[in-house]
Formats: C-alpha cells, structure tokens, sequence
C-alpha cells in the first residue's frame, strides 16, 4: 500500500523549540519534508513527514519526546488554477472527509500534498482509480 507515515510531537510554544526538533533531526541526517505546526496558548503540536521516519521517531524517543505516528497518502496535485480539486473532487464523490492537507516542501516542480483522511484504503483506491499520483515512502523520497 503506498502510504506515508506523519510524525506528531507536542511542543511548549517557546522560541527556540521547533528549532531544536531541526537541530536534532538535521544533526541525524534526517530531513523533514513536510510539515504543520498548530499551537494555542502554552502547547503547540508539530506534524510532519520525514525522509527516515522509523530513524526520526527513534532520534525523537531517544531525547524524551513523546512521538505518535500515522498513516498518511502522499500525492500529486496539478498546478493550476482549480488544480486541487482533482484530488479533492474525487474523494468528495466517494463520500470521503480530508481532516486536514498540507504541502511538501521543495520537490522541484511537483506540487505534492499530504493528506490526513479516513478510511485510507478507500481514498488511496479512489485517488488512483481518478489518476492521481499516489507516494509511497520509497517514492517520494527518490526526487
């Protein structure tokens, strides 16, 4: 199944803590390839997909963070105006809720997205069915 793993952590919403998160990571040889962050008064959660994530979850663990992980679809958008909505049209008609979508970052000329939805299998199933192109780990990670 060509799935992606998301990485959730939980921040104090301080200066200087997502650059520590980079810092550790970066330090590693991981690198982060999409990411969103959300804080509200003293918390903050930092979502994002890695390069390595099974190694970026260990790094995390080992300096006290307390990871959680979860399936994600990466795909590819076409970049023009109403672009978005031939991935979004589709999973609509399939009755399919997107909780929450945001994009990689510097993958030359492709616009890929990250997509929280439920069920996956079924969004997966419904993307490819409508040729959208769908990332796997290893896929995405090539570029």
């Amino acid at each position: 199944m060509k799935i992606v793993k998301q990485i959730s952590l939980s921040l104090e919403n301080k200066p200087g803590k997502l650059a520590e998160v980079s810092d550790i990571l970066g330090a590693n040889g991981v690198n982060i390839t999409a990411f969103y962050v959300v804080a509200k008064a003293a918390q903050g959660v930092l979502n994002f997909v890695a390069n390595d994530s099974e190694k970026a979850i260990n790094i995390l663990e080992s300096n006290g963070y307390i990871i959680e992980s979860q399936d994600v679809i990466a795909c590819e958008a076409p970049n023009h105006p109403g672009g978005l909505n031939a991935v979004l049209k589709p999973l609509r008609d399939a009755n399919i809720n997107v909780d929450y979508l945001y994009p990689c970052i510097g993958m030359g000329e492709l616009t890929i997205l990250i997509l929280g939805l439920d069920p996956i299998e079924k969004a997966l199933k419904v993307l490819e069915e409508n040729w959208i192109r769908v990332f796997g780990n290893n896929d995405l990670f090539s570029y």
